[in-house]
């Protein structure tokens, strides 16, 4: 009897340290199932510190602001870009450079050897047509104008001011007649670039610089957006005065050379002006390519309409101005 009542206490300290060993494998494992996770930034000892965000690259700092002056082709309506500087200079905005294409370039050419928009607006109404014709014999040669009296004609009002050395930077665009490549003209004789931009192919003769000849610069670039950013314009506004096609009767062998180049303008300008950050287009019905008599008209629409997007150019500028 004794024996049997003694067999389970010597087996009672095996079943204890079962017990025991088991209760601290439990305790173990809870310990592991409930230890606290070490995020990215804290260490095994420190539960509580705050994870570290990923690092953001920081991005490229903003070019300063540039503000190009993109002046298009129209022939007389050219007189309009008077306007638009005018409206530019009492609202105390001026432009870091300017280019220029066709008639735009003699504005531009002005305006980039600092005339003030009452001097250009002076230069225009006391021009003479008769100053910057000269016909060629026989006619129809190459052109029925040689351009001469263009390219005096501005350098006389430059005093032969060479385009580098002019107080605001200046770009005259033509086109290179053997290649169709439009071209910028940052150096050289400024009338005999200006004159080169203005080539209208049988109107004008083509220009020979350099072993190249040179036509008017609508023919690839009505409005020089992109060679306002060339020159390295941030924000551009440019000015068209394409004269639309729609409504046009083209009675003439001139005349329709003109609506050629108005088709012609209008398919380049609906991807070329896409590029501008401002766009402004003086209303100007009814003015011919050669109506030189509407030049105080041309002069108030393009006054108008600037004034009209000033408001926009004022607000985008203050904008682009923040650091």
């Amino acid at each position: 009897m004794k024996s049997v009542l003694n067999a389970p206490l010597r087996a009672e300290p095996a079943r204890a340290r079962s017990w025991v060993l088991g209760l601290c494998a439990a305790l173990l494992l809870a310990a592991c199932s409930t230890a606290p996770e070490v995020k990215p930034g804290a260490t095994r000892n420190d539960t509580t510190a705050v994870p570290v965000p990923p690092a953001v690259p920081e991005p490229p700092p903003r070019p300063p602001l540039k503000v190009g002056l993109a002046l298009g082709g129209g022939a007389a309506r050219g007189f309009a870009h008077i306007g638009v500087i005018q409206v530019l200079e009492e609202a105390g905005i001026k432009p870091d450079l300017v280019v220029g294409t066709s008639a735009g370039s003699v504005v531009a050419a002005l305006y980039a050897s600092g005339k003030t928009g009452p001097q250009m607006q002076q230069v225009a109404e006391t021009m003479e047509e008769a100053a910057i014709t000269d016909w060629t014999l026989p006619l129809f040669s190459r052109g029925m104008l040689k351009g001469e009296a263009l390219a005096r004609y501005v350098n006389n009002l430059l005093g032969n001011r060479l385009i580098e050395d002019m107080k605001l930077p200046l770009g005259v665009v033509a086109t290179d007649l053997q290649t169709g490549q439009g071209v910028l003209f940052r150096r050289g004789n400024t009338g005999t670039a200006v004159r080169a931009s203005s080539a209208v192919p049988s109107v004008f003769q083509p220009v020979s610089i350099g072993g190249h000849d040179y036509v008017d610069g609508g023919l690839v670039s009505p409005v020089p957006v992109r060679f306002a950013r060339q020159m390295g314009a941030t924000y551009v506004v440019a000015v068209d005065i394409s004269s639309p096609p729609e409504g046009n009767q083209p009675n003439d062998s001139l005349q329709i050379l003109l609506q050629t180049f108005a088709i012609m303008s209008k398919s380049i300008n609906n991807w070329e002006l896409k590029e501008a950050d401002l766009v402004v287009r003086p209303a100007l019905p009814g003015v011919k390519s050669a109506d030189f008599g509407a030049r105080r008209r041309s002069i108030e629409a393009g006054r108008l309409a600037m004034q009209q997007a000033l408001p926009g150019l004022k607000a985008a500028l203050a904008l682009a101005r923040q650091p």
